[in-house]
């Protein structure tokens, strides 16, 4: 994808975030039942998150630009291949005082709470729950899947919270803003108010700058124009997880707490959190490379075996042909691949042609295997391909040593839609409604953009 392909994709997510924090707005201010102020609030935050995520990705993308047009490349390095990421299965435990669980006394405590996801330019929020103290954890079924991430990775998990108590919630007072005169609710949406939804959610990026809060960590009550809006949603806790942190078990990882107990979104976590955290690289989903070649037999220089191989996750697998991988026959020959095998490239006698020199420990002893193919340049290929394998599990570590589960159990949207609801109408005008066209805000973002840049350089 050439890079006006890839500033055109995150233009598009851009455009598309901007129309859902337009129209959760509305839903907000349009809302009379709490629970959907809250679903609305909480929609909200998350596309002011989306839209910081994207304005860093497209900031970053046009900055190696810049650097390619001048001739200053980073240095040349081995990329490495990427996987799918998944979270589930998340608890977090409640520490409630005795009186309050027990003995049932004091005033219900009751708060909304949802978690935010970020990993790189990908962000997904969770369901939202109610908990007070009838609860022991906080449980989300949601399983979230990173599709494209590196092993470098960092996904930052956070934990908001809002008041669910009737006193904190302003209700449907005043007139009704959801609604506009014309037959779209986009069609006053100027360059004026995008320029209005970019700097506001700057600033409510700008106001977690100081710690190690991230882009989404600011309530909704900190940006413009959006204080009078419904419920506000606090960050409670955070926690980043990396690579090491994965596992196909379930494990407890430390939270960084943020709010006192005298916040009336507060709630008693005990300052962790358990979850479910696996990772599938591609390297052991997908062939590297497949084709034919020849094993050598033994120490006999002139004993070769043609076979067909493929290249797919911890092994080398040798059939008899093609055919015989087709309709699954077993492999005359696996060859293990592991994070510590060495590949090596000799010349052979008396052709000349180059072989591959497979090194690898098993059972303590280091075993050795060599292969080759017709042609020095398709050696060349495998002996490439081999390389980058070893590379790749090297960098994925305890991800490649088996393949780990990804358990689906319903499929994640970025943002609830339901056909035919208040929020369906207003944040997807597309179409035109009543014989009023909808403006195409791709020119107005890219100009707002331009500017943005030109500031920055």
């Amino acid at each position: 994808m050439n890079h006006h392909n890839q500033d055109e994709e995150v233009l598009q997510q851009i455009e598309r975030e901007v129309r859902m924090r337009d129209g959760a707005s509305k839903l907000l201010a349009a809302c009379s039942q709490r629970e959907q102020a809250l679903e609305a609030s909480k929609n909200l935050l998350t596309c002011n998150a989306r839209i910081l995520a994207l304005l860093s990705q497209l900031q970053k993308m046009r900055k190696a630009q810049i650097l390619q047009r001048v001739g200053n490349r980073p240095a040349e390095k081995i990329v490495t291949c990427t996987g799918k990421l998944a979270f589930s299965d998340l608890r977090i435990p409640l520490m409630w005082k005795d009186s309050e669980y027990f003995k049932n006394k004091g005033e219900l405590h009751r708060c909304a709470v949802f978690c935010l996801l970020q990993c790189g330019s990908e962000i997904y929020d969770t369901d939202l729950q109610m908990v007070d103290r009838t609860l022991t954890d906080i449980c989300f079924e949601d399983t979230i899947v990173f599709n494209d991430v590196g092993p470098e990775f960092q996904l930052r998990v956070e934990l908001y919270s809002s008041c669910a108590a009737e006193d904190f919630f302003p209700g449907a007072a005043g007139p009704r803003r959801g609604s506009h005169s014309g037959g779209s609710a986009m069609g006053s949406f100027t360059g004026k108010k995008i320029r209005a939804v970019f700097e506001s959610a700057a600033v409510c990026g700008s106001m977690s700058s100081g710690g190690d809060a991230g882009p989404g960590s600011a309530s909704p009550s900190l940006c413009p124009d959006l204080s009078a809006l419904g419920p506000k949603f606090n960050l409670l806790a955070h926690t980043t997880l990396t690579l090491s942190h994965v596992q196909e078990r379930f494990k407890t990882h430390d939270l960084s707490l943020l709010a006192a107990e005298e916040s009336p979104f507060w709630l008693p976590l005990y300052g962790n959190m358990c979850c479910r955290l696996v990772a599938q690289p591609l390297c052991m989903l997908q062939a590297g490379i497949s084709g034919q070649l020849q094993i050598k037999l033994g120490e006999d220089l002139s004993c070769w075996k043609n076979v067909y191989g493929i290249l797919k996750g911890k092994s080398l697998l040798c059939y008899r042909s093609e055919e015989d991988q087709e309709i699954e026959e077993d492999p005359v020959l696996v060859i293990p691949i592991k994070k510590d095998t060495r590949i090596c490239v000799s010349e052979r006698a008396p052709a000349h042609l180059q072989s591959i020199n497979i090194s690898t420990q098993s059972q303590g002893e280091e075993v050795t295997y060599t292969l080759t193919t017709h042609t020095t340049d398709n050696t060349q290929l495998w002996a490439e391909a081999l390389w980058q394998h070893v590379y790749n599990m090297s960098q994925w570590q305890q991800c490649c040593n088996e393949l780990m589960k990804i358990e689906l159990r319903r499929p994640r949207k970025s943002i609830t839609v339901k056909q035919g609801s208040l929020f369906h109408e207003i944040v997807t005008p597309s179409t035109p409604r009543d014989g009023v066209a909808v403006p195409d805000l791709s020119a107005e973002i890219r100009n707002l953009l331009s500017s943005y840049y030109k500031e920055s350089y």
